[in-house]
């Protein structure tokens, strides 16, 4: 043949598609010009000519070659062969035992790559039905993986369990189908019955089975971290830490893990030690932003930001580290912007839909704030997710489904402050039902005496109740031992309720030089400082101006 075949390999293999795209274009012309050319060497030259328009992500031109091929392919009469040839380049190839009688030419290799143009031009359907049409004992380990990942997108989660499954007894060590094993609700025996033993029965030294012991306690972090278990997330990350010191995945997992159920000061620190080591990864560094925008400096978010788009600006984490940052510049209209760009780049991306719902509720766009946070909560519930459904539940007067949501939330984490808490807002929420609320709260308090969000909202309901001493002597109670801008500005609030507006004054001013970007803060002090010079504090400024205005007319009048 004019056009060296291997020659174009070597161009694929070495990953210089351009130039193998245009060997391949005479590779082709050679192979639809020569009529000596055999139906198998035909089928095989248009796989290397597809591979090469694949790898510029050129998927719909590669997905119409690939299937010229396979159908070239069924006019190969069948042989009796012992295997036949790899035609995947290097970083794509799968590797498959055949049957005696097959052709050379490997039909499941083709239907696999038809199946990834499809999924990569977002077509999963049509993606999982080429790759169900390969036998399941011919199945690898990336075909596995790929369609448990094609299964999960399409809900189809007893297909997805099976080929995750198969993952781990292909490979033990295929973490990815772990954690989706995990997230998917699978009870940790089962995982753990598909994972090598790490019991001796052949009286083997127990060191022998410490790379099967830590493969079970990865198993075990994980399934505490979908069950909210806390206290033994905790533990088994720290087991594994101990073991593999400064693990950047297990870092980023312990810090995630503590984001879901609200422990947000250590999740802080474990994304700066996880930065520390790796300034340059991008996996979680949207949830560190989220966190960071929350903080009075926001230098550290601005370069957190900075680096992530020099890194890689198509990730979506990147773009939700964008609307955390015009959040925090109170740009919302911008930062959904952003939100938005995030799940389209990912669709499974959770904190995209979290941060896109908060920031609709921000807006006051309660039902698509929910249909957001279902979302995040379909993908992987965590105490975000219900604290996003409770609120915007409540906000189009919904409170059936946001007590719906809060029970859920109660009853994935038995041992949270916060989720009695979320229980406890709801019933708030009901004039009738406030003893019920004090219950939750208190409840919280006992389970977690310094749970800062169950005092506040223990405190504004005694101050709607009109106990407003109990409350301040609550809130002070709490400022004996943190300096907390939102304790203040609710101290203030109840204040400026009763009429003290020194103390009030003196409150929202401590709020603001702990974190000067308190919005409700500054909200109060401007309230306060019209209560003060004897105007309607409820009154918006620009009335005020016209009302001075009409009182110097109609003075005006009555001089004239």
């Amino acid at each position: 043949m004019e056009v060296p075949r291997d020659q174009l390999q070597l161009l694929i293999d070495n990953g210089l598609y351009d130039s193998a795209e245009m060997l391949g274009c005479f590779l082709m012309s050679s192979t639809t010009s020569s009529v000596d050319i055999s139906p198998s060497a035909r089928a095989e030259n248009m796989v290397l000519f597809a591979d090469a328009l694949y790898g510029k992500k050129e998927y719909r031109r590669a997905l119409n070659v690939y299937r010229t091929a396979y159908h070239c392919s069924k006019l190969i009469p069948k042989q009796s062969v012992s295997g036949s040839r790899n035609i995947l380049p290097t970083g794509n190839r799968i590797s498959s035992t055949n049957p005696i009688h097959v052709s050379p030419f490997n039909e499941n290799e083709v239907k696999f790559k038809i199946g990834l143009c499809h999924m990569d031009l977002h077509d999963i359907r049509a993606a999982l039905t080429e790759m169900e049409g390969i036998p399941s004992k011919l199945r690898t380990l990336r075909i596995n993986l790929t369609m448990g990942k094609l299964y999960r997108m399409t809900s189809y989660d007893r297909a997805a369990l099976i080929s995750y499954k198969e993952c781990l007894r292909q490979c033990p060590y295929t973490l990815e189908a772990i954690v989706a094993l995990a997230d998917m609700g699978v009870p940790l025996k089962e995982i753990q019955s598909v994972l090598p033993q790490a019991q001796s029965k052949s009286g083997r030294p127990p060191s022998d089975l410490e790379h099967v012991r830590w493969l079970h306690r990865y198993a075990e972090a994980q399934c505490a971290v979908i069950s909210q278990d806390h206290k033994g997330m905790s533990e088994h990350f720290n087991n594994l830490l101990q073991r593999f010191p400064n693990n950047l995945h297990i870092l980023l997992e312990t810090a995630k893990a503590e984001v879901a159920v609200g422990r947000n000061d250590e999740a802080l620190l474990n994304f700066e030690k996880a930065r520390s080591l790796d300034p340059y990864n991008l996996t979680g560094m949207d949830e560190y932003a989220m966190l960071l925008r929350t903080r009075a400096d926001p230098s550290e978010l601005n370069r957190l930001l900075n680096d992530l788009l020099l890194t890689d600006p198509n990730r979506p984490e990147v773009w939700v580290a964008s609307a955390a940052y015009w959040d925090r510049r109170d740009d919302k209209f911008r930062a959904l912007t952003y939100a938005e760009k995030s799940v389209r780049v990912d669709e499974r991306h959770v904190p995209g839909y979290i941060i896109k719902g908060n920031l609709l509720l921000s807006l006051n766009r309660a039902e698509a704030a929910v249909m957001s946070f279902r979302r995040a909560h379909q993908l992987r519930p965590d105490l975000r997710s219900y604290q996003g459904l409770v609120r915007g539940n409540l906000a189009i007067l919904r409170p059936k489904d946001a007590l719906m949501a809060a029970r859920e939330a109660l009853k994935a984490m038995p041992h949270s402050a916060k989720a009695l808490t979320l229980v406890g807002d709801v019933y708030a929420h009901n004039p009738d039902a406030r003893d019920k609320a004090r219950k939750f709260y208190e409840s919280a308090l006992r389970l977690e005496p310094g749970y800062l969000g169950a005092a506040l909202a223990l405190a504004d309901l005694r101050s709607v109740e009109g106990r407003n001493a109990e409350a301040i002597e609550l809130l002070e109670m709490y400022l004996k031992d943190w300096a907390d801008d939102s304790l203040h500005t609710k101290l203030a609030q109840i204040y400026a309720v009763i009429s003290n507006l020194d103390e009030a004054l003196s409150h929202y001013s401590a709020a603001l030089r702990i974190n000067p970007d308190n919005e409700a803060a500054k909200k109060g002090l401007e309230r306060l400082e019209r209560q003060m010079k004897g105007a309607d504090p409820d009154l918006p400024e620009e009335d005020e101006e016209n009302e001075e205005d009409d009182a110097e007319a109609e003075q005006e009048e009555t001089e004239y």
